[in-house]
């Protein structure tokens, strides 16, 4: 048994989840609302600590509603309590339009703001006719998430625990591969001793992909026995309170072609370009160039198949988007993958990616796996 790596969370930083209403408050004039009915669960939690499944929080100029039902009544006193939150708590078995709507009516609302980039057509409806009818519905886009893509030092604390459990599971269980397993055996036990070092869960479903099957992105581990002369692209995560770890390594069983080799060189040039322009005023388009410069001039533009990164947080992909279409620019407190990857179906897949935190001078890497190809 591999005894737990993470430290109890009281033990972490702690994050300010409390002053995070007041500085969404501050947004109201921008995006021209009276109060703002966020509905996204990640938001929820982001503002309040809450985990469960079914809530709503209507943030005011004067305050908080949350409303949820009745199995998690309990549940969400505990946690706004735990996290400093103020709120007006209601618990409800039925509907909660009555509810929200005379909490809007009392606040004198004009302008209600809703999560456009979750609310479905048929909610939307709902809410400007039977919920709101009388109340000018503003549909906003990044709202609370433009606050998220931040990270303040608790934040910090949870990815950075997120990354090293991750770190340590890969090296534990990475001499395996020796043992030419399954793509699926692999990442089960990649996952599990994830779990045994404290991880809540995995960030996403691990990706194994040997042989041809790296040269697929996005490959779901399977029955193929990992064999001598694989590439083999491992890209997991570990969850710690809600936080994710992104990372991505890509090992050689057994003695690497000429081609596989150019393949990892190129790769790795690319990804250490890429982290090297990370930094405060960086375009992220800029970061995404620095990285396309390698692969391009070794003459694969064409198997660079994706984006260089994104931001990483409460969810596993979030804003900052780097990529060649990205309008965004690097702040300190942004954090941000690098993982430049080339794809051939004849010889396989390279892709190497790190969690990078942007700082005052540049950034620093938070994962820190052995990036070196043998088994």
């Amino acid at each position: 048994m591999n005894p737990p790596l993470l430290p109890a969370l009281s033990d972490l930083v702690p994050m300010d989840v409390a002053g995070r209403a007041d500085r969404l408050r501050a947004r109201f004039d921008d995006l021209e609302v009276d109060a703002l009915l966020v509905s996204s669960l990640t938001n929820i939690r982001y503002l309040t600590g809450f985990t469960g499944s079914a809530a709503l929080v209507l943030v005011t100029t004067e305050g908080l509603l949350f409303v949820t039902d009745a199995r998690y009544g309990e549940q969400s006193s505990d946690q706004l309590d735990d996290a400093g939150v103020s709120a007006t708590i209601e618990v409800t078995s039925t509907e909660q339009r009555s509810i929200v709507s005379a909490a809007v009516d009392a606040a004198d609302v004009g302008r209600l703001g809703l999560e456009a980039d979750v609310v479905t057509w048929s909610a939307k409806r709902a809410y400007a006719d039977r919920w709101f009818p009388s109340i000018e519905l503003v549909a906003t886009s990044g709202a609370v998430e433009g606050l998220r893509v931040l990270k303040d030092d608790g934040e910090l604390a949870r990815l950075e625990a997120a990354a090293a459990i991750a770190d340590a599971a890969l090296a534990k269980v990475r001499p395996q591969l020796a043992d030419r397993p399954t793509e699926a055996e692999f990442g089960l036990e990649l996952d599990t001793t994830m779990r045994r070092l404290g991880a809540e869960d995995v960030s996403f479903e691990t990706i194994v992909a040997s042989g041809p099957n790296g040269a697929l992105p996005h490959h779901r581990a399977a029955g193929r026995t990992i064999v001598d002369g694989d590439l083999v692209v491992i890209d997991f995560g570990a969850l710690v309170d809600g936080y994710h770890s992104d990372m991505t390594r890509t090992v050689m069983v057994g003695e690497p072609s000429a081609a596989q080799q150019r393949m990892f060189d190129v790769v790795a040039g690319s990804q250490a370009a890429g982290v090297a322009a990370v930094g405060p005023g960086v375009a992220c388009a800029d970061v995404d160039a620095a990285c396309r410069q390698v692969i391009d001039e070794a003459g694969w533009s064409d198997a660079f198949l994706h984006g260089t990164g994104h931001g990483v947080g409460l969810d596993i992909h979030e804003d900052p988007r780097v990529g060649r279409t990205s309008t965004t620019s690097l702040e300190v407190g942004h954090v941000v993958t690098v993982e430049p990857g080339v794809y051939l179906p004849e010889h396989g897949g390279v892709r190497i990616e790190d969690t990078v935190v942007v700082t005052a001078d540049g950034c620093r890497a938070i994962t820190h796996a052995d990036k070196a190809p043998a088994v």
